[in-house]
């Protein structure tokens, strides 16, 4: 096996599989928490009585939810424009 610094152009293989690999991380980490969050609009429920906009729970999840979900999508844009920037030299 031939280490990766004994090639040229070896570290920046390196460098562009962590990337991608962390970008398939934090993209799961993304969906997970767009799914898990709690619908904020009415939608078709307002049809059959929308009582579930006066009865909300789990605020705290929610919120912590939402910062996930902030977070994850900058790490995601910031990967992926580094991993444009490596992908090109």
């Amino acid at each position: 096996m031939v280490a990766w610094y004994l090639y040229p152009g070896g570290g920046v293989l390196l460098v562009r599989t962590a990337l991608i690999i962390f970008q398939f991380l934090v993209s799961f980490v993304l969906i997970a928490a767009v799914v898990l969050q709690s619908s904020k609009g009415e939608g078709l429920g307002s049809i059959g009585g929308g009582a579930q906009l006066f009865f909300a729970k789990n605020k705290g999840w929610d919120d912590l939810l939402n910062k996930v979900t902030t977070i994850a999508a900058v790490f995601f844009l910031l990967s992926s424009i580094v991993l444009s920037v490596v992908s090109l030299g």
